[in-house]
């Protein structure tokens, strides 16, 4: 398998000036939404702390399969325990892998 062949989306509690500024520093080629509030980030389970500016949610990660299937999350309550690239391409990698071997089709690499 050469390609993971996914797409990666990111959001952020901050507005679209601090975001589109993040995207520009690290190069960032994938979809980045901003203006996350504290409803949506309650609804799907993250932590929110509040500051002084109103607040904000800690990492949440998700690893989402075909049709919406969650396969892996991450949630965090802090700096600590953040989904590593290698874990995420591990994880995908070996489902993709078992998928085609399941369906008849020939692996790769």
């Amino acid at each position: 398998m050469d390609a993971l062949n996914c797409t990666i989306y990111a959001i952020s509690v901050d507005p679209k000036e601090q975001a589109q500024e993040m995207v520009r520093e690290f190069g960032l080629t994938f979809p980045v939404a901003y203006g996350l509030t504290r409803e949506e980030s309650d609804s799907f389970g993250a932590w929110w702390i509040v500051d002084q500016h109103g607040g904000h949610n800690q990492p949440t990660e998700f690893l989402l399969g075909r049709g919406g299937t969650v396969l892996g999350s991450m949630y965090t309550s802090g700096q600590v325990g953040r989904m590593a690239p290698d874990e995420a391409i591990r994880l995908i990698t070996t489902r993709e892998r078992r998928r085609l071997e399941e369906a008849g089709q020939p692996v790769s690499g």
